[in-house]
């Protein structure tokens, strides 16, 4: 028997409300992620607001296996009063994988960080005991991340991305 989905609910950080991901929120995001350099080490190029919209689609309708979740939020500054990035977790009984991306103007500002602590801290409430996130050797910036929500790296290695991996403890 699976375990029911997890729905993403809004969390609010410091700066930031994690607000769960809706298809509206796509032309924004078209713009907030349009810069090319964000795709250095992820691939693929930027995503027109159609396609975006329809991605997004795809992802609040939620994955094909009952045992998955799909938690997507996009990132709302407050002080700015504009959308600036995403962060998600994929979750499975075995754990968390989280991944976030920030737009450009907003970069270096701990965001990412402030968002991907929070993140953390939702799951660590939840029934999740690990989290792990997948980044490229060269992408100092989300290192940086993972190190401040708490990850460490491991020896582990896949399509040639470090695996970082925090266990959650249960009181």
């Amino acid at each position: 028997m699976s375990e029911p989905r997890v729905v993403a609910e809004p969390i609010a950080a410091d700066r930031l409300d994690l607000l769960p991901l809706r298809v509206e929120h796509a032309e924004e995001m078209a713009v907030a992620l349009s810069d090319p350099a964000l795709h250095r080490f992820i691939g693929g190029t930027p995503l027109s607001p159609d396609a975006l919209r329809t991605r997004y689609e795809r992802l609040v309708s939620g994955p094909p296996v009952p045992a998955v979740s799909w938690c997507n939020w996009a990132l709302w500054l407050r002080a700015e009063s504009c959308l600036v990035g995403t962060i998600q977790a994929t979750i499975t009984v075995d754990g968390a994988e989280i991944a976030w991306v920030i737009g450009t103007p907003w970069q270096r500002r701990g965001f990412a960080s402030e968002a991907a602590r929070a993140l953390v801290a939702w799951l660590s409430r939840g029934a999740v005991h690990t989290v792990l996130a997948h980044i490229h050797p060269a992408h100092h910036a989300s290192a940086s991340v993972a190190t401040a929500a708490g990850l460490a790296p491991t020896e582990d290695r896949q399509d040639g991305e470090i695996r970082w991996l925090r266990r959650l403890h249960r009181p």
